[in-house]
């Protein structure tokens, strides 16, 4: 019998942004699933897709969450409404869903979340360059999904992002933080797979427990697909 892939949607800017994205549809695609790029314009149905995954990119508009912008913005208010609207759907059909960087802080501000707009004054362990290579801490939350797909106390992962996890949204629980105390996972454990990472683990793909977020995504959509019920055919042999 074939396997069945799920049709995973992989969301980004109009513009730009082509690595990561390539990137995070290459390792769904090696998870077993097919990769559907989609951007703000782009036409689609909600039923086009088993499972979301919000890629990373520019600051979240701060009017998201009833807050003035407190650094110089670099906002992408037409990708927050199209994402905005990918999550909504995510989330009424309980579709699994994961949030990378800005896609989590996303997340976590349509769920009624808040954001810090910047993590440098935050800093006293941890370094604020911006860097693809695994050189920062992540202490997991015993208990935790994430925990359990990582399979570590700790690890190392990258860190690419100037905002971070203020407020938690309704229903989100802190899954991972880095040294100085800042979000670095979250997740829903009421929801089938609903979890956001401060990370990139799409430039990490080499690296088998980073590759656990992508599979366990497409596992859990493989399984929410509908079973299609066997054909009964009608025979004059049939009592």
């Amino acid at each position: 019998m074939a396997v069945v892939r799920p049709r995973i949607a992989v969301t980004g800017p109009q513009r730009h942004a082509v690595m990561p994205r390539f990137l995070v549809g290459l390792a769904l695609r090696l998870c077993g699933a097919e990769a559907l790029q989609l951007r703000p314009g782009d036409t689609f149905n909600s039923d086009d897709f088993d499972g979301v995954v919000i890629t990373g990119g520019h600051d979240v508009d701060p009017v998201l969450y009833a807050s003035q912008p407190e650094v110089v913005p670099r906002y992408d208010q037409e990708r927050d409404a199209f994402e905005s609207r990918m999550i909504e759907i995510a989330l009424q059909r309980r579709l699994p869903l994961l949030g990378i960087c800005r896609g989590a802080q996303l997340l976590n501000v349509r769920l009624g979340g808040s954001l810090f707009q910047e993590l440098k004054s935050r800093r006293s362990k941890t370094s604020n360059r911006w860097t693809v290579l695994p050189l920062k801490t992540l202490l997991l939350e015993p208990g935790t999904r994430l925990k359990t797909l990582l399979d570590c106390a700790s690890c190392r992962i990258n860190s690419l992002h100037n905002q971070g996890m203020d407020r938690l949204g309704e229903g989100l629980r802190v899954s991972g933080r880095d040294l100085d105390g800042i979000v670095q996972g979250l997740e829903d454990p009421d929801r089938p797979f609903l979890v956001g990472v401060q990370w990139h683990p799409e430039f990490l793909f080499w690296q088998r427990r980073q590759m656990r977020l992508f599979r366990e995504l497409v596992e859990v959509a493989r399984q929410q697909l509908p079973s299609e019920e066997p054909l009964i055919e009608d025979s004059d042999d049939q009592p």
